[in-house]
């Protein structure tokens, strides 16, 4: 594990102009498992303007608690990218610009460290969890996970665990949440 000295910073302020990432892995661990999908949007204006969505080739078998949660299979991951293309491609979507997610600091530390272990560079893009802005503005909810804030807001929360479709889910809510923030 790396020390992420050059991590970005964390960011707890409303922004119009960020990359919205959500990863799907083969485990918790950034160290001894491996990214299986990244999907992110990028939005200028508060206005979703491109998207980036790629299956990663990995070694060995996915667990197969993996697959039925996300509905990604071993064969779906075949005809994925290999692990260094798919964040090289990322890192260049992404550029300078701040990153945004659910619970963010995971994908972070995941993307951190496989950008280190497969390109030696070291991502210090800043972010914003949107997690962190619901425990603030939402002190009455049960739970700050994502599947609760879209049910909540009443967001459609099917087809979840899958990385494009998360990211929509998160930037429907963070725009719900702000509405909410600015009343």
């Amino acid at each position: 594990m790396y020390s992420r000295k050059y991590k970005g910073k964390s960011l707890l302020e409303w922004v119009d102009n960020y990359v919205l990432v959500d990863i799907e892995t083969t485990g918790l661990s950034p160290k001894e498992c491996e990214i299986i999908e990244i999907g992110a949007i990028k939005v200028k204006e508060n206005k979703i303007v491109d998207t980036f969505d790629t299956l990663l080739k990995i070694d060995g078998r996915l667990p197969y608690f993996i697959t039925k949660l996300t509905g990604i299979t071993n064969e779906m991951l075949e005809e994925g990218i290999e692990q260094e293309k798919a964040l090289e491609e990322f890192v260049k979507f992404t550029g300078k610009e701040i990153i945004m997610g659910h619970n963010v600091n995971f994908d972070i530390n995941f993307i951190y460290d496989k950008c280190k272990d497969y390109l030696n560079y070291n991502l210090n893009n800043d972010f914003v969890d949107t997690m962190r802005i619901a425990k603030n503005i939402l002190p009455d909810v049960r739970n700050y996970k994502l599947g609760t804030l879209a049910d909540y807001f009443d967001v459609d929360y099917r087809n979840a665990h899958r990385g494009l479709t998360d990211v929509e889910i998160t930037y429907e809510v963070y725009n719900k949440m702000r509405d909410l923030a600015r009343k």
